[in-house]
């Protein structure tokens, strides 16, 4: 499956937003962001006019990036999106929130959504007492998520571990923190997803 392998943090300055690609990093005054606000490139700080296309376009790539996904499973979930009813772009939202590999970064277990994959590809979480391994899993309300207990002894979980008070729960999943243990307790309401994102726009690009 192709990943991009160039510098994340190239990806954020291109957003204008930081995407938490290196987990606590992203916190400190070494974010490039901090440092460096504005586009990689010669003309990274050169002005230029965007078209109502490019800025539907930067939303779309910008909400793809956060949640690391490639542009054919993207638009997968666009349509699934599409059949549901409701608001399109809150279903949008609430599908990418579903994935296994994104409830195990908010759960804590990881510090970042790449950390979070890469514990799930590795076979490190459990879903109702089974294995999964497949990062785009989706879950369903009342499934439990758990850490395997060879899991809970790699040095990157343990200090996850040890900074999920810090980084609080989003009101739509439940965790027991000593048994590390938790799941879907409903969906998220647009309300509750405090992301920088703009999905209407998502909604206009691929409705064109």
């Amino acid at each position: 499956m192709a990943r991009y392998i160039g510098s994340v943090c190239r990806i954020c300055r291109r957003e204008g937003i930081k995407l938490f690609f290196k987990g606590e990093r992203c916190f400190t005054d070494k974010c490039a962001i901090e440092r460096r606000n504005y586009a990689p490139g010669q003309h990274g700080q050169a002005r230029s006019k965007i078209s109502d296309y490019g800025i539907q376009l930067r939303e779309k790539q910008k909400l793809r990036k956060m949640y690391g996904i490639l542009e054919k499973q993207f638009r997968g979930y666009f349509s699934m999106a599409e059949r549901q009813k409701g608001v399109t772009g809150e279903k949008l939202l609430q599908i990418l929130e579903r994935r296994l590999d994104n409830v195990v970064y908010r759960m804590g277990f990881a510090s970042s959504r790449n950390h979070a994959r890469q514990l799930v590809t590795h076979g490190h979480i459990k879903v109702n007492g089974r294995n999964v391994n497949i990062p785009s899993y989706l879950l369903k309300i009342g499934d439990v998520v758990e850490m395997k207990e060879t899991a809970k002894e790699i040095p990157q979980v343990l200090e996850s571990i040890t900074r999920m008070e810090g980084r609080g729960l989003p009101p739509w999943l439940g965790l027991d923190r000593e048994k590390l243990r938790g799941g879907l307790i409903h969906l998220p309401t647009r309300e509750e997803l405090a992301l920088p994102i703009q999905e209407q726009l998502v909604v206009e690009l691929y409705s064109k």
